[in-house]
């Protein structure tokens, strides 16, 4: 059974381009008593608090230009797709994909097929960076920071940094253009199965990234990397064997792609739903023991943990309630929350309801 939880944004800090914040909600992550999301079509973090009712509330919004230099200073979206948590680092990742432009009824035939012909980015979408997170023991919220000095290693500064990238690609895109099984895909838009990183999640010093596309013949992908900081604060890409800067994992998910990663204990939970833009099965996996490994995988079906099938719109509500955000809630439950949400899901002006789900029913130990 789903539970519904109730997060509250403040309308002043919700609206861009009259857009609301809860109708494109992209990650989730659960900081103790805070909870950090995401939308699609911001430069924002936002950070939400538990309430006595068990709802989440008191909304901040952080800019990430405030910590980071984006590649494009006019505010283009970022497009951020997973956020993660390890050593006093919030990591974020974009999409770093291309997209095809939609056709508009109202046009003409003529500039209708221009419109689906025309490819085109944002660049701020090729972005993997981390900004220093700590607790503020005073208030017991979780805060961002530029630069900070380490508690648990006086001396050493924590400062924000990202992956060495500009407006049209990132060293990341760049060691994958040859890649065997991804290389011929990197030019093709999100959304027409070309490359999309929708996920992200973090363990140590690995950080995972999962991919919505391409989907090979029903199998997902994710890429696991490390980063190394140089004297100038730029993060490069460590080698992790022979001369490869990545890992690859392929998981047989029956051809849905991964909209979102979570660590918890030494499993993933995996978001998974459809690649293509159309309505089709959400659903949570879990991969036992992913993180014992240390060479790359093939993850076939059966070897996959099934948990639970996310509503989405269908009918009327068709493209509605698109899951696409995945934190831990607990040590039992995960919390779901929806781009593009249903009128029903929407409460009062600036409110949005989520699902907790149970995924487990005995205890593991969260790292």
């Amino acid at each position: 059974m789903a539970k519904k939880i109730m997060l509250n944004f403040k309308n002043k800090l919700s609206l861009v381009n009259e857009k609301h914040v809860r109708d494109g909600l992209s990650a989730a992550l659960r900081t103790e008593n805070d909870l950090w999301l995401t939308c699609d079509e911001r430069t924002t973090i936002e950070r939400l608090s538990i309430q006595k009712d068990g709802s989440f509330a008191d909304h901040t919004s952080f800019e990430v230009a405030d910590y980071l230099e984006l590649p494009a200073s006019d505010k283009s979206e970022i497009d951020i797709e997973g956020i993660g948590m390890a050593n006093n680092y919030l990591w974020i990742i974009g999409s770093h994909s291309l997209k095809r432009r939609k056709p508009k009824r109202h046009q003409s035939i003529k500039k209708q097929l221009q419109r689906l012909s025309e490819v085109t980015t944002d660049p701020n979408r090729y972005i993997l960076a981390r900004i220093p997170i700590l607790k503020n023991e005073a208030t017991g919220h979780y805060e961002l920071h530029k630069e900070t000095d380490n508690p648990k290693n006086h001396g050493h500064t924590l400062r924000a940094a990202q992956l060495r990238g500009d407006t049209t690609s990132s060293l990341l895109t760049e060691v994958l253009q040859n890649d065997e099984h991804l290389g011929p895909f990197m030019n093709i838009p999100g959304k027409d199965n070309g490359f999309d990183i929708e996920g992200l999640a973090t363990h140590g010093s690995r950080i995972y990234l999962g991919l919505r596309g391409p989907v090979l013949r029903g199998w997902a992908v994710i890429l696991e990397v490390e980063v190394e900081e140089d004297e100038k604060g730029i993060l490069h890409l460590k080698k992790l064997a022979g001369e490869h800067y990545y890992k690859k994992h392929f998981l047989n998910l029956r051809g849905k792609g991964i909209r979102e990663l979570r660590v918890f204990g030494d499993d993933l939970y995996i978001l998974a739903g459809p690649t293509m833009d159309l309505d089709g099965v959400i659903a949570i996996y879990r991969w036992p023991g992913a993180l014992k490994g240390k060479t790359e995988h093939m993850v076939h079906h059966n070897e996959l943990e099934r948990l639970h099938e996310v509503p989405h719109g269908t009918g009327a509500n068709s493209g509605k309630d698109k899951a696409e955000g995945l934190a831990v809630f607990d040590e039992k439950h995960v919390l779901v929350v929806f781009d593009s949400p249903t009128d029903e899901r929407k409460i009062g002006q600036d409110g949005v309801e989520a699902l907790v789900m149970k995924v487990i029913d005995y205890p593991v130990i969260q790292v």
